[in-house]
């Protein structure tokens, strides 16, 4: 299933007549319409028009086979119907171009075939989350995505501090990442401020989310509405309404609060929780993991995008007694003060020891290809390649996913090359392993 890349392959407007457009039903409802208007006209009139039309018609048999004068009348009634129809749609939709008509049409396929798609949930925050909802919005347009909001770096945390919103860095991420990439408007919500007294460093997304709490009253309402201006595939939830901040315990017994900190303290982390120890999840967050057919954790940095989602305790417990099926998207690099020397099985037994429950994934997807000029810069930061440890996770009960899951086009951060999930591959693996998984059930 790649509608990425879908092409009509038919000429012009027979496009409406694709199955699952769920056009053709009102086609036949409005022809039945005109049909009994016309006998009722016809009844009216004594059935005059009828016998002069059925005379005409009489006339013409006699000089052309009747089959090919009925065939005659049907195309051609079809095609001034077809015709008028849509002629009268693109008037009331103001569509004055053949390309804009080929994205309406295309728009309205697209709809159809994602709003059939599976229930799915995605868990997480950061870069990662938002980069794979990329991918995600082409198979689905059910997803919910469920927000870390214990941000307090950068924009975000100005606002936090400074005005005591939720933090709206990773929600306004996740907004742009289910928009249509191509609009002008999601472009402007990623707007970030530079040079610019009192709004450096702030992006416009951010801005408008925190102006939004402020005309609606609460988060939840302002990323309802934010939805609304994006026009985006699916829903994005914080996790909670609470001002939930992030706290770790090192190893040698410190403790070290704000997410932004814990990494920059270069200490080895034994156990992450949050103040208020007991965030009370968004209920929409709750019956969204209940309804889901698919829920995805990750990918992203391990202790400040995954883990404080499954700290909140109903949020961990709804995702261990779901039905649906469970995969763990695990990072391709170790990530500096968080995971320094992780294999795949440290990063999903971390997971399970703070969720507390231990059916919180069925499978891990794990990426197999590297090229080897990338991992160098990696190494001088003190980064590595997540090692597959296959024996712990098989113990573990857990499958393994393998596959090349790595953006082949290059990103350039100062002067060398970095790795990022793509998000076409990562979806459309998701998405087969999903499949397999339906049918071996049935």
């Amino acid at each position: 299933m790649k509608l990425s890349k879908f092409t009509l392959k038919i000429p012009k407007d027979a496009g409406w007549l694709l199955p699952g457009l769920e056009v053709k039903r009102w086609f036949i409802l409005i022809i039945t319409g005109a049909l009994m208007a016309a006998i009722g006209l016809c009844i009216i009139t004594n059935l005059r028009p009828v016998y002069s039309l059925i005379k005409m018609i009489m006339n013409l048999t006699q000089m052309l086979p009747p089959e090919i004068i009925g065939w005659f009348l049907i195309v051609s009634g079809a095609l001034v119907f077809i015709i008028g129809w849509l002629k009268t749609n693109y008037s009331i939709l103001d569509v004055n171009n053949e390309r804009n008509r080929h994205i309406v049409l295309e728009d309205l396929y697209r709809r159809r075939k994602l709003n059939r798609g599976p229930k799915i949930v995605a868990i997480g925050g950061g870069t990662g989350l938002s980069t794979m909802l990329k991918g995600i919005k082409k198979i689905t347009n059910n997803i919910t995505a469920i927000v870390t909001v214990g941000d307090d770096g950068g924009s975000s945390g100005k606002l936090r501090e400074e005005l005591g919103v939720l933090p709206p860095g990773d929600i306004r991420s996740c907004l742009a990442a289910l928009a249509d990439d191509e609009d002008l408007v999601t472009k402007l919500f990623q707007y970030r401020f530079k040079d610019c007294a009192g709004l450096s460093g702030h992006s416009f997304g951010n801005l408008f989310i925190t102006a939004m709490c402020a005309i609606t009253g609460n988060m939840v309402k302002a990323v309802q509405e934010s939805s609304k201006v994006l026009s985006i595939r699916g829903r994005v939830l914080p996790s909670t309404l609470d001002d939930m901040r992030l706290v770790a315990e090192m190893e040698d017994g410190s403790i070290i609060k704000g997410e932004s900190n814990i990494p920059e303290s270069g200490k080895k982390i034994k156990r992450l929780f949050t103040e208020p120890d007991d965030c009370k999840p968004l209920e929409d967050a709750i019956h969204a993991i209940h309804d889901a057919d698919l829920i995805i954790l990750g990918p992203g940095s391990l202790y400040t995008s995954v883990i404080p989602n499954l700290l909140i305790n109903d949020i961990s417990k709804a995702v261990s007694e779901a039905k649906a099926k469970k995969i763990y998207v695990c990072n391709i690099m170790t990530q500096p003060g968080e995971t320094d020397g992780f294999k795949v099985s440290d990063h999903l037994k971390t997971i399970i020891s703070h969720a507390k429950y231990e059916k919180i994934t069925d499978a891990v997807l794990v990426n197999t290809k590297l090229p080897e000029e990338l991992i160098a810069p990696y190494k001088d930061a003190g980064s590595i390649p997540v090692e597959v440890d296959y024996d712990e996770i098989n113990k573990m009960g857990i499958e393994i996913v393998q596959k090349n899951l790595i953006e082949d086009k290059r990103f350039e951060d100062g002067h060398s090359s970095f790795v990022r999930h793509s998000p076409g591959r990562l979806a459309r693996i998701i998405y087969y392993w999903y499949r397999k998984k339906e049918k071996e059930k049935n």
